[in-house]
C-alpha cells in the first residue's frame, strides 16, 4: 500500500500492527531511491560518498534488525549501508564514513553524536525514517529527533511508520513533514493486536510463577519462548532460576554489555536457546521467526507496551500464544488496559501451578513437574559453637557441661567429688609455672611480702610514705 506513494517522493506516515511488516514498507522506497556507486549520475551528485538516506530507530536491538533488512533488500543495488548505535567503538563506524556510505541506520543518540562532531554529514540526505517514532517519544528521544530533523535538507522526503500515534507524534508530523499521506494498513482500530494469537491472562502469585512458567514451558507445540519482566533485575533473576531448573535460556536487558547482548539475541535466533528473558527495551527490536509463545512475566505498564510485547509472536500471518500474569496489586493497571483494548479479560481467573484450567489451556501433559533436572543438595549448615554436643561456651558456671546427661542443670553423678581436686591440683601446678605462662585466673595468687631498700620488713611493719615498696 505503501510503494507506490513512497516511490513518488511523497512524506507518508504508515500505521499499521505490529508484527505487519513495515520495515520493507519504507526500506524499498529508500533502497531504490538511492544512488548507488555504479550507477551513471552517481558523480554527478553534490557530494558523492554522502548519506543519502537516514533511518532512526529507537533501540540498538531494533537498529541491528533494520540494518539486516535493509542489507537483504540492497544486495543487488549495491548501496553502501552503515548501521549506528552505542555502545560500540567509534572508530569503525568513522572509517565507513571516511570510505563513504549512501545509507545510514542508527539510533538517535549516536546520530547526533556523530553529527555534532562533525563525521556524519546530513545535508545532503534525500529521504528520511522515522521507525516506531511512538516508542522514541515514550523512551525521551524527541528532542533529539527534532536537533537530527534541524540538519538534514528541507526539501527531503519523511517517512514516519507507528504503531500508534499519540499526539507528540501527530504535532511532529505536522512540523516536519510537507502534506503527508496518511495510510493505515488493515484496521482503523490504533490498538488492535495480531488476531492469530491468542491470548491468555491468568491472576498469578508472584511466588508460584517460576513453577507455572516452568510447566508453560513443556506444553505441547512450544518453540521459541520470549519472557518479558518490568526491570532488569526481575529478567536476570528469572532467567538464571529458569537454568537452574534445566531451561537453557538467555537474558536481555540493559545492564549487559552491547556485545553480550547482541551474543544473546543472535544465539536466541539461531536456534542456540529457545527461550529469551527480556526487558521492554527489546519488545521493539525483536523480529525472530517461530516464537511461538509471549509470556508477560510481569503485568505491562500500559496497553501500548501490551501490544508491543505480543506483537513478538503471530508475526507474518504465523500464529502465537499471549500469556500474561497479573498480581494482585496490578489487577487496576490490568482493567485499564483491558478496557483500552477491549479485551474480554476484566476478571483474570485466579491461577496456580496445580490449576486444572492452566494444564487444559496450554496442553500441558497431566503430572508435568516444574523441573527438567532435580534441585541442587542443600549445603549442610554450618554448626555454631552453642550447637556442639549442646555444650555452653567459657567457664562462667565454673566448667559445668550441659550437654552430657545431667537433669535440672546440676552435674553429673561422680563429677562432685573430683571437681575440687582438680581444682587444686590446678593451682599447685600453676604454683609451679613461672609468670607468663597461660594459667587461669585463680592459679595465679601469689605471696607477697614487704621489703625496704631489698630487706624483709620485721614483725610486719608496714612502710611509711616516701618508701619503696616491691614485691618479688
Amino acid at each position: 500500500m505503501t510503494l507506490s506513494v513512497a516511490l513518488m517522493g511523497t512524506d507518508l506516515i504508515g500505521q499499521a500492527r505490529t508484527g505487519t511488516g513495515k520495515t520493507f514498507a519504507f526500506a524499498i522506497p529508500v533502497i531504490q531511491r538511492t544512488v548507488a556507486p555504479h550507477d551513471p549520475d552517481f558523480e554527478q551528485l553534490a557530494a558523492p560518498g554522502k548519506p543519502q538516506a537516514l533511518i532512526i530507530t529507537p533501540t540498538r536491538e531494533l537498529t541491528i534488525q533494520v540494518f539486516k533488512d535493509v542489507e537483504t533488500a540492497s544486495a543487488k543495488r549495491g548501496t553502501r549501508n552503515l548501521v549506528i548505535y552505542g555502545g560500540v567503538p567509534y572508530e569503525p563506524q568513522l572509517e565507513a564514513l571516511e570510505r563513504g556510505v549512501e545509507i545510514v541506520v542508527g539510533t538517535p543518540g549516536r546520530v547526533l553524536d556523530l553529527a555534532n562532531r562533525g563525521h556524519l554529514d546530513l545535508s545532503h540526505v534525500k529521504s528520511i525514517v522515522l521507525d516506531e517514532a511512538d516508542e522514541m517519544l515514550d523512551l525521551g528521544f524527541l528532542p533529539d529527533v527534532e536537533s537530527i530533523l534541524a540538519k538534514t535538507p528541507e526539501l527531503r522526503q519523511t517517512l514516519l511508520f507507528s504503531a500508534t500515534m499519540p499526539g507528540a507524534i501527530v504535532s511532529l508530523a505536522r512540523k516536519h513533514m510537507r502534506h503527508p499521506m496518511n495510510i493505515r494498513a488493515e484496521s482503523t482500530e490504533e490498538n488492535q493486536t495480531v488476531p492469530a494469537t491468542a491470548q491468555f491472562v491468568y491472576q498469578a502469585h508472584e511466588m508460584d510463577k517460576p513453577e507455572v512458567v516452568a510447566r508453560i514451558l513443556q506444553a505441547e507445540n512450544v518453540g521459541k519462548v520470549i519472557i518479558f519482566t518490568r526491570t532488569k533485575r526481575s529478567a536476570q533473576r528469572v532467567a538464571d532460576d529458569l537454568a537452574e531448573r534445566g531451561f537453557p535460556c538467555s537474558p536481555l536487558h540493559g545492564d549487559m554489555a552491547q556485545g553480550a547482548r547482541e551474543k544473546a539475541l543472535t544465539k536466541f535466533r539461531d536456534g542456540g536457546v529457545d527461550i529469551l528473558v527480556a526487558t521492554d527495551v527489546a519488545a521493539r527490536g525483536i523480529d525472530v521467526a517461530d516464537v511461538t509463545h509471549v509470556i508477560n512475566y510481569t503485568c505491562p505498564e500500559d496497553h501500548k507496551t501490551y501490544v508491543h510485547r505480543i506483537g513478538r509472536t503471530g508475526r507474518a500471518g504465523a500464529t502465537g500464544i499471549a500469556i500474561t500474569f497479573v498480581d494482585w496489586a496490578d489487577i487496576q493497571r490490568w482493567k485499564l488496559i483491558n478496557k483500552e483494548l477491549d479485551l474480554p479479560f476484566d476478571e483474570p481467573q485466579e491461577t496456580y501451578s496445580t490449576s486444572e484450567h492452566l494444564f487444559h489451556d496450554q496442553g500441558i501433559p497431566a503430572g508435568t513437574k516444574g523441573r527438567l533436572k532435580p534441585a541442587p543438595p542443600r549445603e549442610p549448615k554450618p554448626k555454631t559453637e552453642g550447637d556442639r554436643g549442646g555444650r555452653s561456651s567459657g567457664r562462667g558456671n565454673g566448667g559445668r557441661d550441659g550437654g552430657r546427661g545431667r537433669s535440672g542443670g546440676g552435674r553429673p553423678q561422680g563429677e562432685r567429688s573430683d571437681a575440687p581436686r582438680a581444682e587444686a591440683a590446678e593451682s599447685a601446678e600453676a604454683s609451679d609455672k613461672p609468670s607468663g605462662e597461660g594459667t587461669s585466673t585463680s592459679a595465679r595468687r601469689r605471696r607477697r611480702r614487704r621489703t625496704r631498700s631489698g630487706a624483709p620488713l620485721e614483725g610486719g611493719q608496714q612502710p611509711t610514705g616516701g618508701e619503696a615498696t616491691s614485691a618479688e
